[in-house]
Protein backbone atom coordinates (compact mmCIF):
# COMPACT_ATOMS: atom_id res chain seq x y z
CA UNK A 1 0.00 0.00 0.00
CA UNK A 2 1.42 3.79 -1.14
CA UNK A 3 2.37 6.09 1.49
CA UNK A 4 -0.83 8.04 0.04
CA UNK A 5 -3.44 5.55 0.44
CA UNK A 6 -2.34 4.37 4.13
CA UNK A 7 -2.89 8.44 4.44
CA UNK A 8 -6.37 7.96 2.45
CA UNK A 9 -7.32 5.11 4.93
CA UNK A 10 -6.16 6.96 7.97
CA UNK A 11 -9.05 10.00 7.19
CA UNK A 12 -11.52 7.40 7.69
CA UNK A 13 -10.96 6.44 11.38
CA UNK A 14 -12.35 7.55 14.28
CA UNK A 15 -9.39 8.70 16.75
CA UNK A 16 -10.07 5.83 19.04
CA UNK A 17 -9.31 3.97 15.91
CA UNK A 18 -6.41 5.81 15.08
CA UNK A 19 -4.70 5.65 18.59
CA UNK A 20 -5.21 1.52 18.49
CA UNK A 21 -3.63 1.74 15.45
CA UNK A 22 -0.86 3.42 16.60
CA UNK A 23 -0.66 1.17 20.10
CA UNK A 24 -0.23 -1.88 17.58
CA UNK A 25 2.66 0.29 15.65
CA UNK A 26 4.26 0.70 19.07
CA UNK A 27 3.85 -3.00 20.02
CA UNK A 28 5.67 -4.07 16.77
CA UNK A 29 8.44 -1.56 16.85
CA UNK A 30 8.92 -3.58 20.34
CA UNK A 31 8.89 -0.22 22.24
CA UNK A 32 12.46 0.32 21.32
CA UNK A 33 13.48 3.70 21.77
CA UNK A 34 15.80 3.52 18.56
CA UNK A 35 12.39 2.93 16.77
CA UNK A 36 11.55 5.97 18.15
CA UNK A 37 11.94 8.38 14.67
CA UNK A 38 9.77 5.26 13.23
CA UNK A 39 7.28 5.40 15.39
CA UNK A 40 6.78 9.22 14.77
CA UNK A 41 6.51 9.30 11.19
CA UNK A 42 3.52 6.34 11.27
CA UNK A 43 1.86 8.48 13.94
CA UNK A 44 2.37 11.87 11.89
CA UNK A 45 0.71 9.66 9.04
CA UNK A 46 -2.02 8.45 10.86
CA UNK A 47 -2.98 11.96 12.63
CA UNK A 48 -1.82 14.26 9.98
CA UNK A 49 0.21 16.06 12.48
CA UNK A 50 1.90 15.24 16.19
CA UNK A 51 -0.47 17.17 18.56
CA UNK A 52 0.99 17.07 22.33
CA UNK A 53 -1.88 14.59 23.03
CA UNK A 54 -0.11 12.55 20.78
CA UNK A 55 2.98 12.45 21.91
CA UNK A 56 1.72 11.83 24.78
CA UNK A 57 0.47 8.92 24.56
CA UNK A 58 3.71 7.64 22.22
CA UNK A 59 5.52 8.51 25.27
CA UNK A 60 3.44 6.61 27.77
CA UNK A 61 2.89 3.88 25.82
CA UNK A 62 7.24 3.25 24.85
CA UNK A 63 7.71 4.26 28.69
CA UNK A 64 9.53 7.26 28.19
CA UNK A 65 9.93 10.54 28.94
CA UNK A 66 7.41 13.37 27.09
CA UNK A 67 10.47 15.69 26.64
CA UNK A 68 12.23 13.00 24.73
CA UNK A 69 9.54 12.53 22.36
CA UNK A 70 9.04 16.21 22.25
CA UNK A 71 12.68 16.60 21.69
CA UNK A 72 12.84 14.74 18.83
CA UNK A 73 9.79 16.20 17.54
CA UNK A 74 10.99 19.48 17.97
CA UNK A 75 13.98 18.86 16.46
CA UNK A 76 13.54 17.28 13.04
CA UNK A 77 11.49 19.20 10.48
CA UNK A 78 9.61 16.64 8.90
CA UNK A 79 7.77 16.62 12.14
CA UNK A 80 4.52 18.89 12.10
CA UNK A 81 2.96 19.69 15.53
CA UNK A 82 0.52 21.68 13.86
CA UNK A 83 -2.77 20.35 11.34
CA UNK A 84 -1.14 20.56 7.40
CA UNK A 85 -3.04 22.08 4.72
CA UNK A 86 -4.37 19.97 1.83
CA UNK A 87 -1.96 21.07 -0.54
CA UNK A 88 1.15 22.30 0.69
CA UNK A 89 3.24 24.95 -1.54
CA UNK A 90 6.35 24.88 -1.54
CA UNK A 91 8.77 28.16 -2.63
CA UNK A 92 12.20 28.07 -4.15
CA UNK A 93 14.50 29.65 -2.21
CA UNK A 94 17.44 28.52 -3.68
CA UNK A 95 20.04 30.81 -5.71
CA UNK A 96 18.73 30.88 -9.09
CA UNK A 97 15.40 31.42 -8.12
CA UNK A 98 16.18 33.77 -4.91
CA UNK A 99 17.76 35.69 -7.81
CA UNK A 100 14.70 35.67 -10.61
CA UNK A 101 12.45 36.77 -8.10
CA UNK A 102 11.84 34.09 -5.67
CA UNK A 103 11.45 36.12 -2.53
CA UNK A 104 8.89 38.04 -4.68
CA UNK A 105 6.95 35.21 -5.06
CA UNK A 106 6.28 34.22 -1.54
CA UNK A 107 5.74 37.48 -0.74
CA UNK A 108 2.65 37.33 -3.23
CA UNK A 109 1.69 34.17 -1.57
CA UNK A 110 2.05 35.41 1.83
CA UNK A 111 -0.37 37.82 0.70
CA UNK A 112 -2.90 35.61 -1.04
CA UNK A 113 -3.13 32.93 1.82
CA UNK A 114 -2.91 35.23 4.56
CA UNK A 115 0.02 33.17 6.00
CA UNK A 116 3.37 32.78 6.86
CA UNK A 117 5.97 30.25 6.33
CA UNK A 118 5.34 27.13 8.12
CA UNK A 119 1.47 27.99 8.63
CA UNK A 120 -1.67 27.00 7.31
CA UNK A 121 -4.82 28.46 6.31
CA UNK A 122 -7.66 28.28 8.50
CA UNK A 123 -9.62 26.39 6.22
CA UNK A 124 -6.87 23.83 6.35
CA UNK A 125 -6.67 24.00 2.51
CA UNK A 126 -2.95 25.16 2.47
CA UNK A 127 0.16 24.84 4.23
CA UNK A 128 3.03 27.36 2.88
CA UNK A 129 7.05 25.99 2.97
CA UNK A 130 10.51 27.34 1.97
CA UNK A 131 12.77 25.10 0.11
CA UNK A 132 16.69 25.81 -0.44
CA UNK A 133 16.60 24.13 -3.87
CA UNK A 134 13.89 21.91 -5.81
CA UNK A 135 16.17 21.12 -8.28
CA UNK A 136 14.82 22.76 -11.03
CA UNK A 137 17.36 25.66 -11.55
CA UNK A 138 16.69 26.01 -15.27
CA UNK A 139 13.33 26.64 -14.61
CA UNK A 140 13.34 29.18 -11.77
CA UNK A 141 11.84 30.39 -9.80
CA UNK A 142 9.78 27.57 -9.48
CA UNK A 143 7.12 26.89 -6.93
CA UNK A 144 5.73 23.17 -5.97
CA UNK A 145 2.07 22.26 -4.31
CA UNK A 146 1.88 18.79 -3.57
CA UNK A 147 4.92 17.68 -5.51
CA UNK A 148 3.67 19.24 -8.51
CA UNK A 149 6.46 21.80 -10.14
CA UNK A 150 5.28 25.45 -11.60
CA UNK A 151 8.06 26.78 -13.63
CA UNK A 152 9.22 30.53 -14.01
CA UNK A 153 6.18 31.75 -12.00
CA UNK A 154 6.15 35.67 -11.50
CA UNK A 155 3.88 37.29 -8.81
CA UNK A 156 1.05 37.76 -11.37
CA UNK A 157 0.84 33.98 -11.79
CA UNK A 158 0.14 33.29 -8.42
CA UNK A 159 -3.57 34.16 -8.24
CA UNK A 160 -4.14 31.69 -11.27
CA UNK A 161 -2.44 28.71 -10.02
CA UNK A 162 -4.35 28.76 -6.56
CA UNK A 163 -7.26 29.21 -8.04
CA UNK A 164 -6.82 25.61 -9.35
CA UNK A 165 -7.30 24.29 -5.65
Amino acid sequence: MSQLDHECRCLELSEEDKYALLAEIIEEYEKKESNLIQILHMAQTIFGFLSFEVQKFIAEQMELPISKVSGVVTFYSYFSTKPKGKYTVKVCLGTACYVRGGKKILEKLKENLGIDVGETTKDLKFSLEVMRCLGACGLSPVISINGKIYKRVNANKIQQILKTY
